[in-house]
């Protein structure tokens, strides 16, 4: 039997949201689904007028249904923004190399300045390289710290005021159980804030417009759209420890589907104790971009490649500088042999 639009439109349902449940019609649905990032934008206060936002480009669902909603509810509700898209190329041969051709096609469709930056360029390194020498074990570890440097990096080659990610509801539950898993307080703390960074010279914010977003009501909305959007997985994700986590909060959204909210609302209610060691935020010595420690991750990782010693920076601290001493001793005794065998 034909349901009739719940938002009393006149026209008969031709969907149901998962984050509500209601049965609409297209036209609701799109309605709704906007004016409740509009809300998101506004009541959050995610933009200045005359800013201007770099949007985080993968060629995937989240970020091309993000680039498209900016540009219409900047010109719908005249946010007065300057949008231009940043996009980072890791170099993942049969990944990256063609969702980028998705992201050229979101900047012609929208008319918005691309730029791309690559690991190539940034760090000398591509991940099928680091790959080849880490395997496909702690891959995503330095995937993930090159590229959100990347991004600080492009945001600030392009002079911008904010970086607007697609992180959707769906991710940032994932990270609420995944910090919760592995401890990890200080990103607790954090992971669940729309707005990262800032507050300084040297540290461009990041905002999160989707993040009452189902990923679901995402993917429905690029379909019903048609929106260009690259839905391939990228070759190395099957072993990130993320993928866990997900599978975890998907199953428990089948008994509950507002868990994704629920755990949401529960990472942002979190207060810790004033004993609980906190982070410090600086500028890292030797790129001199935002870390919480010094050298930044980003600096330790690429060390550690260049050094030959891919796992210099997973895990502690001690065990990477035990590392680096073991080896600077090698060096130093086959230097020492070579000028030995010179006298003779």
């Amino acid at each position: 039997m034909p349901i009739d639009c719940k938002a009393k439109c006149g026209n008969r349902a031709t969907l149901k949201r998962p984050k509500t449940g209601d049965a609409l019609c297209k036209a609701c649905f799109f309605a709704a689904f906007e004016a409740e990032i509009h809300h998101t934008i506004i009541s959050s206060k995610l933009f200045r007028r005359d800013e201007k936002v770099a949007v985080a480009a993968s060629g995937g669902k989240d970020s091309t249904v993000l680039a498209h909603v900016l540009k219409l509810l900047n010109e719908r509700h005249d946010y007065g923004l300057v949008l231009v898209l940043l996009s980072i190329d890791e170099g993942i041969t049969g990944y990256r190399d063609d969702s980028l051709e998705t992201v050229k096609q979101n900047r012609d469709d929208y008319q918005m300045p691309l730029k791309i930056l690559s690991y190539e360029e940034l760090y000398g390194w591509t991940m099928d390289r680091i790959v080849a020498q880490i395997g496909r074990s702690n891959n995503c570890t330095f995937c993930g710290v090159f590229r959100r440097q990347a991004l600080d990096r492009g945001a600030k080659l392009l002079g911008v005021d904010s970086i607007a990610t697609g992180h959707n509801a769906d991710d940032i539950a994932e990270t609420v159980l995944m910090n919760i898993l592995r401890g990890d307080t200080a990103r607790l703390r954090r992971c669940t804030d729309i707005r990262t960074g800032g507050g300084g010279e040297d540290s461009i914010p990041r905002v999160k417009p989707l993040k009452y977003s189902y990923e679901k009501e995402i993917v429905m909305y690029a379909h019903y759209k048609k929106l260009v959007y690259f839905s391939t997985e990228c070759v190395f994700a099957p072993n990130a420890y993320r993928g866990h986590a997900r599978a975890f909060l998907k199953d428990l959204e089948k008994v509950r589907p507002s868990v994704i909210m629920d755990i949401i609302y529960s990472g942002e209610q979190l207060r810790f104790k004033d004993t609980v060691k906190k982070p410090v935020r600086g500028i890292c010595e030797r790129c001199s971009f935002v870390s919480s420690q010094q050298p930044c991750k980003a600096c330790v990782l690429l060390e550690g490649l260049n050094r030959g010693l891919p796992k210099l920076g997973i895990g502690k601290k001690s065990k990477g500088d035990r590392m680096i001493a073991k080896q600077n001793q090698e060096l130093a005794l086959r230097e020492r042999a070579n000028i030995v065998k010179n006298d003779f």
